[in-house]
């Protein structure tokens, strides 16, 4: 082979060398890049806090919180008073049981409202339902006394 020939041959052989290890170089950094992109999408925040005034970009509005509206005597007992009036936790008088009602409700009750309220024993204000009213709070011992009779 002629020296002209070891040349062309020498020079396309470091083309070729060339082209393979830039793709393999940019196979490695687009793959690196969508790992540290794969990462950042797992380990970004779950949320993002907004102080009322500030400007808070694209950030949405936080949804109108809904009416609450009036609730039963059922529907307090089952989601705030249950845990205890259900059970019979820390001595609370049980759902249905009469004899620990029928105690409770001869001083009269009102009495038994006003301790609902106000807490009474291992009993809290309110009980379990910080956001209750007293006509909340009234309608769920109702609820308890008409059906543990």
């Amino acid at each position: 082979m002629s020296s002209s020939n070891n040349n062309v041959l020498t020079k396309t052989l470091a083309v070729v060398a060339s082209l393979v290890a830039g793709v393999f170089f940019t196979g490695a950094v687009l793959a690196e890049s969508s790992l540290e992109d794969e990462i950042r999408e797992r380990i970004k925040p779950v949320g993002e806090v907004c102080i009322s005034g500030e400007d808070c970009g694209d950030i949405a509005a936080p949804a109108a919180a809904a009416a609450a509206g009036p609730r039963s005597g059922e529907d307090i007992y089952k989601t705030t008073c249950f845990g205890c009036h259900g059970t019979g936790a820390a001595g609370a008088p049980k759902l249905g049981d009469s004899a620990a009602w029928s105690a409770r409700t001869s001083k009269g009750l009102d009495a038994v409202i006003s301790n609902a309220i106000n807490g009474i024993n291992a009993m809290p204000p309110r009980g379990t339902c910080a956001s209750c009213s007293d006509d909340d709070i009234a309608a769920a011992v109702n609820y308890m006394v008409d059906n543990s009779k």
